[in-house]
């Protein structure tokens, strides 16, 4: 069958788009009364549905316990065969069908009920043998599919995502749930790591830091540079105080100028005045002090707050843990 692609997907966008709309019109007290079930719950939240309402009841449970609510999916069938004792008195179900007559999901319902639990019913028919069995009952209505069958779960799915999105956004706003919450349960991405790793996480530290004493010859300052490779060694005292900072930079600069490098000290190559950061300082942070420099730089000093200096932070490998 030939077709008009484009006016097809934006049949189905339209179709979709409206069944939004309706869901928006519909928003009552019964939604107000699942939030705020959920935010006094002193158990478990656990989402069950089957089939594709089981693949929603999933991405729902993610995102309620990314941003704040934790939450498991069980799978109705399994739950039958033994996953319902997972299941107690002061937890809240929330079971997604769209019929509402699912016999697996219409299977563990009473067993459910038996235990205790608040049971949160998502469903298109107000009438069906899951809303009997809900506490909180919230209708979608009988929305139309994109599906041209109008059988297949396409605006229905769409539908009961986005009422679970909302529901979860609303649970994060009543807990106070901020980026610094949001990093904890992130430390993988990068917005978790610009808000949780230390300079200390990724500086070169220990027999790796590159440090020369400023009494040290030129040569020995260069060995370390190469030896390290970090491309710059800080300058200290005999009390690890930082002096100064000699780069690759600097040393190719007197070079440049025919100047016999080896005959001069330390001090006459070096940055007296370096930029430094402290070690239990954030690391994106410093890597934006590296960037926003009118002539940026990719090495950078790390002190302790004692002021004594204990390591290297170098761009590279900032940028290499993604931040």
């Amino acid at each position: 069958m030939n077709i008009d692609i484009e006016s097809e997907i934006i049949r189905v966008i339209d179709i979709e788009m409206k069944g939004l709309s309706l869901l928006r019109e519909h928003i009552d007290s019964s939604v107000k009364s699942a939030v705020e079930t959920i935010f006094n719950c002193r158990g478990k939240v656990i989402l069950t549905g089957m089939g594709k309402s089981g693949l929603v009841a999933k991405k729902i449970a993610s995102t309620m316990s990314s941003v704040g609510t934790p939450a498991i999916f069980m799978h109705p069938a399994e739950g039958m065969h033994g996953d319902l004792g997972i299941i107690d008195a002061e937890d809240v179900v929330i079971a997604i069908g769209k019929s509402g007559e699912s016999s697996e999901l219409n299977g563990v319902l009473p067993s459910i009920k038996s235990v205790g639990a608040k049971i949160i019913g998502i469903m298109g028919d107000g009438n069906s043998t899951l809303a009997k069995y809900s506490d909180v009952v919230i209708k979608i209505g009988d929305l139309e599919e994109a599906c041209p069958l109008n059988m297949a779960p396409t605006t229905s799915s769409t539908v009961t995502m986005v009422l679970g999105d909302a529901m979860a956004v609303a649970l994060m706003k009543m807990r106070d749930f901020d980026l610094a919450d949001y990093a904890l349960l992130h430390p993988g991405g990068q917005i978790g790591k610009r808000l949780t790793m230390r300079v200390s996480d990724v500086m070169l530290k220990g027999s790796n830091n590159p440090v020369i004493n400023i009494t040290e010859s030129v040569k020995n300052c260069i060995s370390e540079i190469s030896s390290k490779l970090a491309g710059a060694v800080s300058v200290v005292d005999n009390d690890s105080k930082i002096l100064g900072l000699v780069t690759d930079y600097d040393i190719r600069r007197h070079i440049e100028k025919e100047e016999n490098i080896f005959s001069m000290e330390i001090k006459d190559i070096m940055n007296p005045d370096p930029v430094f950061v402290y070690e239990d300082e954030k690391a994106f942070p410093a890597l934006r002090i590296m960037q926003e420099r009118e002539k940026p730089i990719t090495i950078l000093s790390v002190l302790s707050r004692k002021n004594l200096v204990v390591g290297m932070l170098r761009m590279h490998d900032l940028v290499k843990e993604g931040l």
